[in-house]
């Protein structure tokens, strides 16, 4: 257990690190979205970290270490490409404007820090795999969670690249994009996205203490769900786009249904 710990605190300095020196960088282009993109960068430190000083077994420590690994990159990649240009998020925008001059520091404790301690918080299910020998094998959970996995990895990295093709059509501002996987959900990246990490979960449940890691994906899906996921997103869209509403009342919200048919106006 202590060496759990020593570990743990480990990848909680890194982690600390990263997001301090996304914070210097913020400070010097006034701009912290780019922590956005330090999100699952982080993850990735913290997974081959775990790989390098944990003695748990190998076939586990690879399995963990590359799925975080893709799915991190990935995310990392998509978030820096979609930021790009596009100046402040105005979710830190508000931040600023309420901080005031203060904002440089404030900053760094409730954008960068905050995000650090969350962060290694829900690599639990990422550091506890890795750090037991036992199971001493590859068990039906690891091939139930890589395959969870790959189904939330699918259907995230989809549902983005759906979204990014129709907001590069000039035609579709304005409208709602409610093709492909966003027929059946409103939100299908977001539910790739609880996916993955219950998959994670699935893969450290056999370990010993791994039952308790079901905290990680039970916080992404919280967040997904109540936090900075639908709710702020559905609240942002309604206030712009009118058509939407009639997008909820069809569309499930978040797990993947059929759609209901649209009202019809009765004939005269």
């Amino acid at each position: 257990m202590d060496a759990f710990w020593t570990l743990a605190l480990w990848n909680l300095a890194a982690a600390a690190a990263l997001m301090t020196a996304g914070w210097l960088v913020s400070l010097a282009i006034r701009n912290v979205t780019v922590v956005d993109s330090l999100w699952g960068l982080g993850f990735v430190l913290i997974a081959w970290i775990s790989f390098a000083l944990a003695e748990g077994y190998p076939g586990r420590r690879w399995l963990v270490a590359v799925l975080t690994t893709l799915w991190g990159l990935r995310l990392c990649a998509y978030l820096t490409w979609r930021n790009w240009g596009k100046g402040e998020d105005p979710r830190y925008g508000s931040w600023r404007r309420a901080s005031g001059d203060r904002f440089w520091i404030v900053s760094l404790f409730k954008v960068f820090w905050l995000q650090a301690l969350f962060l290694w918080v829900i690599s639990m299910v990422v550091q506890v795999p890795q750090a037991s020998d036992r199971p001493a094998h590859l068990t039906a959970w690891d091939a139930a969670g890589a395959l969870l996995w790959a189904a939330g990895f699918l259907f995230e990295a989809v549902a983005d690249a759906q979204l990014a093709a129709f907001k590069a059509d000039p035609g579709n501002k304005g409208r709602v994009m409610e093709r492909g996987l966003w027929r059946y959900s409103r939100h299908p990246n977001y539910f790739g996205e609880s996916l993955i990490w219950w998959g994670l979960f699935l893969i450290a449940l056999p370990v010993p203490g791994g039952v308790w890691t079901a905290v990680s994906p039970a916080i992404v899906t919280l967040v997904l769900l109540k936090m900075t996921g639908v709710a702020l997103t559905e609240r942002t869209i309604v206030a712009t786009r009118p058509a939407y509403r009639d997008y909820q009342r069809r569309t499930s919200a978040f797990i993947p249904w059929f759609p209901k048919e649209p009202d019809h106006e009765p004939s005269a």
